[in-house]
């Protein structure tokens, strides 16, 4: 069974930084490029970020030069460093899964990429 779980979501301080884990179990994440979004109380979920299989990545505008991407896939594991966190950058944080070639990632916005497995997220509130 394919399976995303996010974790690392924390009450942290403005300016703080943290680093969420999106790990996957009952697949490799080796060939996947991974997404992460998020969902503030009572607003849409927005995309943050991506990285691909090779581990090429990019960023919202956003959180551009305050979030990483990074990916190992010993560990079968993707990571978001959250620097400079904000108020708001509250929300739930997702990652999701795609099998999509690297012409798909450089050319496809975010929020177009069909990721067909998704985690159940994980809570981070920025307090000001």
């Amino acid at each position: 069974q394919l399976q995303l779980v996010e974790s690392g979501g924390a009450l942290v301080q403005r300016g703080d930084s943290l680093r969420l884990s999106c790990k996957a179990s009952g697949f490799s994440l080796h060939d996947y490029a991974i997404g992460w979004f998020r969902q503030a109380p009572g607003k849409e979920r927005e995309g943050v970020g991506r990285i691909n299989s090779v581990g090429t990545s990019d960023y919202e505008e956003s959180v551009k030069d305050r979030f990483t991407i990074s990916r190992d896939n010993a560990q079968n594991t993707v990571y978001l460093l959250m620097n400079g966190l904000l108020p708001e950058d509250t929300g739930i944080y997702f990652c999701a899964a795609a099998v999509i070639s690297d012409a798909v990632f450089v050319t496809t916005p975010l929020e177009k990429i069909d990721f067909r497995s998704w985690g159940k997220g994980t809570a981070v509130f920025v307090s000001s």
